[in-house]
């Protein structure tokens, strides 16, 4: 991280960590509990919060365009598989109840994602013609997966508080 830093407030990360444990432990996913390695992780997200005007994920570089890096905002389209297969995110800032418990050791994992221009050129699409008639278009939350059928995505998703922008047409 650059020195953006000294900009971060003890209070500011406070803040931040405790409203991401809430949240985080009310929706059944856990934050590493190494509580130094976390805080570092919760400034970085302050940086980008400050830099970029959102929170891309502190471990990744961003491209300072949000349509860009859509994918790695906090929590991140990988967080989920990444828990899945390693118990732990990238970053390894959401950990598995077994990491959680002491019964594993966060370690490096790989890396998922794709540089922006391949996800540009992969931006799935919406197949019609399915022969189904819809009142409603279906949107589906990129971050935890989360379905509604309405005129336009939630606002916040009521599963991961995740914000519209992170929603994707899913069926029109």
């Amino acid at each position: 991280m650059s020195n953006d830093n000294s900009a971060v407030s003890e209070q500011e990360i406070d803040r931040l960590f405790e409203k991401l444990n809430r949240e985080t432990e009310a929706s059944g996913y856990h934050l590493n509990p190494d509580i130094e390695f976390t805080r570092e992780l919760v400034m970085g997200l302050i940086v980008n919060q400050k830099r970029y005007g959102y929170m891309a994920c502190p471990c990744r570089l961003a491209a300072g365009k949000k349509q860009l890096d859509l994918d790695i905002i906090c929590p991140c389209d990988y967080r989920d598989p990444d828990l899945n297969d390693f118990d732990v995110c990238y970053c390894a800032l959401y950990v598995s109840q077994t990491v959680l418990a002491g019964n594993k050791i966060a370690e490096s994992i790989p890396e998922r994602r794709q540089s922006a221009r391949i996800r540009q050129e992969q931006k799935p699409t919406v197949q019609s013609g399915s022969g189904i008639s819809l009142s409603y278009p279906v949107w589906r939350c990129r971050v935890c997966g989360y379905l509604c059928a309405r005129e336009e995505p939630p606002e916040v998703c009521p599963i991961c508080k995740a914000k519209k922008d992170r929603f994707e047409a899913f069926l029109n």
